[in-house]
């Protein structure tokens, strides 16, 4: 992964982790339950757009091979191996 693109997921775990604090303080503070709710929601959205990242950059450097980069494929695979991969990994994803 590169440096930029670490660096930006990085900062989207650090806010999850800052946004599942903050269930935690509206726990502990009896907050309203449909407001805790809300913002598992926005958790829970956080982490489904952290994944397509991950994944969208997985597929970029690792399967496809970014020329560019320092880190050449993962392993080489034969399409039928990679698109079961790729299934596998869509279904736990998505569960």
């Amino acid at each position: 992964m590169e440096d930029q693109v670490r660096e930006k997921v990085l900062a989207r775990v650090k806010r999850i982790a800052g946004q599942i604090a903050g269930v935690q303080r509206m726990i502990e503070k009896e907050r309203y339950c449909v407001d805790v709710l809300n913002q598992i929601s926005a958790v829970r959205s956080a982490l489904d757009a952290l994944g397509v990242e991950l994944l969208t950059n997985h597929l970029k450097t690792c399967v496809l091979g970014d020329k560019s980069s320092a880190h050449p494929t993962a392993k080489p695979m034969k399409p039928e191996a990679l698109v079961d991969e790729v299934h596998n990994l869509l279904a736990r994803f998505l569960r």
